[in-house]
């Protein structure tokens, strides 16, 4: 029997990694408190910090629907980003000033496909992360609906937008993927074995149930043994 997911300490852990990541030990140590809280705000504003995302997720959704995409980059609409950390709701990257990469972010967002559940915002951080020469900046995705009390993404919106995803992979699939092989992508990291960061148990596995339905109706070919 697997370890249980513990929900608490995996988001205390992702949340060490994204500190020892934007925060640098040899700043004044003002700074790295001042940035330390900063980075704390996020995480109550906008979810744990987490290392991948679901593929149905609006930051990663727009891509190859047989190539699927777990981090926001070019592929899935973003130009410009560089010394990026996640939160459910959200992202921070940090490009140069001196870049010029934070104005092409900008105009990638004129441009991003836009999905009716939700909709991504940009906006500057008035924070200090990675370098002092970094122009931190902040991508959220405002959902049309709440959030569970968890701060979860709720089945109405989560296990729709995994059909559809799933659903655009349909066309030119000549094996179906097994259940645990797609959970991290289904799921997002870190996950358990029924639920994740970013969904709650019930959904979880009513995700697993639409999805296998979808496996054992023979759409996208006969299931992967090995």
């Amino acid at each position: 029997m697997g370890i249980a997911f513990r929900s608490d300490e995996a988001a205390e852990a992702e949340f060490e990694r994204a500190r020892r990541y934007l925060i640098k030990h040899d700043w004044p140590s003002d700074l790295r408190y001042e940035s330390l809280d900063i980075l704390r705000e996020l995480t109550y504003e906008y979810g744990p910090v987490v290392s991948r995302y679901p593929t149905w997720h609006p930051f990663v959704r727009n891509h190859d629907p047989h190539l699927p995409e777990v981090w926001p980059n070019e592929r899935t609409g973003f130009r410009g980003l560089d010394h990026t950390v996640g939160f459910v709701n959200a992202f921070v990257t940090c490009p140069y000033a001196a870049s010029g990469n934070a104005e092409l972010l900008r105009n990638s967002l004129r441009e991003f496909p836009q999905h009716h559940v939700a909709y991504i915002s940009i906006e500057p951080l008035n924070a200090q992360f990675y370098n002092e020469k970094a122009e931190p900046v902040l991508v959220v995705c405002h959902w049309n609906e709440a959030l569970e009390a968890s701060g979860q993404i709720p089945k109405s919106l989560a296990l729709p937008l995994m059909i559809e995803n799933e659903m655009r992979s349909w066309s030119g699939s000549q094996i179906a993927e097994r259940w645990d092989t797609m959970q991290p992508y289904l799921l997002g990291e870190p996950h358990g074995a029924r639920s994740s960061l970013f969904v709650g148990q019930d959904t979880a596995i009513a995700m697993k149930k639409a999805y296998m339905g979808m496996v054992e109706s023979g759409m996208f070919g006969p299931l992967r043994m090995g």
